[in-house]
């Protein structure tokens, strides 16, 4: 973050001068804020429910919401080279995440030592609420300062920390048998056994026997106890995989070494495949560090253009996944406006998509569109075009226009957010674990947990 800096000298202070800061609070301020101070009360955190009232008390820590004062003393008034002496505070009520707050300080009186003594308060913007009150007395800075180019490093808040917890429900379940085609690649080959180490899955390793022998004896994997089933080509070894599903012996298709297109020809079959009803969508499952909880993007990798239709599955396919990991479903339809355009395609489909669902056409979550990448998952983005409802600012299913725009998010998401993916198609009779060739053994794992807790969810249903 690069920030602008510029003080007020105590010659310059009368009072009656004054100075504002607005600020939304987030779940990961209160993490930043737990770890940094030491103050775990989970009160304070994302998904704690102490009182069991089924909602998360998300209760901002009374000095979380005392810093914002040392943050406008800091940065505008006085600003840079200002010094606390004392602060009195008296709280009124509570701040939670998801609230925005105003915090004021107004000079009171110019102190002959060259201190300052201020009135302080914090109020929440929405109803105009008090929720603090106080002074403070600070040592003024004499010198000016007004400078570019003030370096504060960003934070990433812990990574994995959903997929753990998707892992950590997946694991008491059976192994999910798994037919894993073509795993005569490194990458593939360990992604399968490590989730195989985890009592995630069975693995039923299809291709090339003695080029999957190799690429274990190469990488050191042991493949003990590990049921190959040799195919001379990629193509007979996906529809050997089709063939398992048929007879019962594998509940979910890994993708190994070899290309989208081939994997899933024998599964789109119309007399011998594993079609459903409904069309073959992708998700991907992201890990997006700073995020309350996983985000949903979807279709980034099969449907390239799709029409109506298809989007109405696209939409219900991630609405069933995210309940299958306990999740509740908030779907925001993507376009490049919030507002309905009959010149944007996109916004059309995303206003019918809501009001199919309000009808019931869609069911399971809420969904809302169209709307905008930045209030979809912004919550005070989606306060400033004034959005309301229970998606707006909070999306965590994100369904893209195209192929094209889910695929930059998703990687956007993983390149320049350092998120994890876990990738998912769903639609068929199993579900396809989906991973690309430059997927971390994470990734992968976590795709296969993911994989097994919508099978054991659909048996559930």
């Amino acid at each position: 973050m690069n920030l602008h800096l510029r003080n007020r000298t105590f010659d310059e202070l009368q009072p009656g001068d004054s100075a504002e800061l607005k600020r939304l609070i987030t779940p990961d301020d209160l993490y930043v804020f737990a770890a940094a101070s030491g103050n775990y009360n989970p009160m304070h955190l994302q998904d704690s429910d102490l009182d069991h009232d089924g909602r998360p008390e998300r209760v901002a820590p009374g000095m979380f919401v005392a810093s914002i004062i040392s943050a406008v003393l800091g940065t505008q008034l006085p600003g840079p080279g200002t010094l606390y002496r004392r602060q009195s505070l008296e709280f009124h009520t509570r701040a939670h995440a998801g609230e925005e707050l105003c915090c004021r300080v107004e000079v009171l009186e110019k102190l002959a030592d060259g201190g300052l003594r201020l009135a302080t308060s914090v109020r929440r913007i929405d109803d105009g609420v008090l929720i603090l009150s106080g002074e403070a007395e600070v040592l003024a800075p004499t010198e000016r300062y007004d400078r570019d180019g003030v370096e504060v490093p960003g934070l990433i808040v812990q990574r994995h920390r959903h997929f753990e917890a998707i892992l950590d429900r997946a694991r008491p379940l059976d192994p999910l048998p798994t037919a894993v085609v073509v795993p005569d690649e490194e990458k593939s080959l360990r992604g399968a056994l490590l989730a195989m180490q985890e009592s995630i899955i069975t693995p039923i390793l299809i291709g090339p026997d003695a080029a999957i022998r190799a690429t274990a004896e190469a990488s050191g994997a042991d493949l003990s106890g590990v049921e190959i089933v040799h195919a001379d080509t990629d193509r007979a070894a996906a529809r050997l995989a089709v063939a398992m599903v048929h007879e019962g012996r594998a509940a979910a298709v890994m993708k190994g070494h070899l290309h989208t297109d081939d994997l899933l020809k024998p599964m789109l079959d119309k007399a011998d495949g594993l079609r459903m009803g409904r069309r073959f969508t992708h998700v991907f499952v992201m890990d997006v560090p700073g995020q309350p909880e996983p985000i949903f993007v979807t279709d980034a990798a099969i449907n390239i253009a799709p029409d109506l239709q298809t989007k109405v599955d696209i939409c219900q396919n991630a609405i069933d996944l995210a309940r299958a990991l306990g999740i509740e479903p908030r779907v925001g339809v993507l376009s490049a406006v919030e507002t309905v355009n009959p010149a944007i395609p996109s916004s059309i489909d995303a206003a019918l998509l809501s009001k199919m669902a309000d009808r019931g056409q869609i069911t399971g979550g809420q969904v809302e569109g169209p709307l905008a990448m930045d209030n979809a998952v912004d919550m005070g983005a989606a306060r400033t075009k004034g959005l309301k409802g229970g998606v707006a600012g909070h999306a965590n299913i994100l369904v893209v226009p195209n192929l094209d725009a889910g695929n930059m998010v998703a990687k956007q998401l993983a390149y320049i957010s350092h998120a994890e993916g876990a990738g998912l198609v769903l639609g068929a009779r199993v579900p396809v674990i989906l991973n690309s060739r430059s997927d971390s053994a994470m990734s992968r794992l976590a795709s296969c947990a993911v994989a097994a807790l919508h099978h054991y969810a659909g048996k559930t249903a």
